[in-house]
């Protein structure tokens, strides 16, 4: 497969939404051969997202805003600048500590996008995790991705 040059301006791409923030399709892993790709998530303070695990590699850099990110029993306290990697299957989670937060998303393979593009043409916008849990189960049984407590 070939890489492409993909050139995204500031303020497009395509916007996948997830009960708990807005991703935008900066890279997609269409024009690197599936080898990564690039999300910018804004996130408003809520509650935590359900610990889970990805069947994918990630990074998270903080452009505004704070969030706490608990991998396994640790907590990592990020704000502009700080960032983290998260390897594949490790159990974490986040929390928005402002009124919103602001990060870029370095995912390996194209795993992540096609499991948010699911998940945004399956759970109808603003629902909570709660409300759409049969329809988030769905999705799951689709992609490497688990949450704790959901089966």
């Amino acid at each position: 497969m070939e890489t492409t040059v993909q050139y995204t301006p500031a303020g497009d791409g395509v916007e996948l939404a997830s009960p708990d923030a807005v991703l935008t399709v900066k890279v997609s892993a269409g024009n690197t051969a599936d080898q990564y790709e690039l999300f910018e998530v804004m996130a408003p303070r809520g509650p935590a997202t359900p610990l889970h695990r990805t069947g994918w590699d990630k990074t998270y850099y903080v452009l505004h805003g704070r969030m706490i990110v608990q991998v396994g029993n640790q907590g990592y306290d990020l704000g502009p600048g700080c960032s983290i990697a998260i390897p594949a299957n490790a159990l974490h989670t986040f929390s928005v500590l402002t009124p919103s937060t602001t990060f870029l998303v370095v995912s390996l393979t194209g795993a992540m996008g096609r499991f948010h593009a699911d998940l945004d043409a399956t759970v109808p916008r603003g629902r909570s995790i709660q409300d759409a849990a049969a329809e988030l189960q769905a999705v799951l049984a689709r992609h490497p991705v688990t949450v704790e407590g959901m089966p």
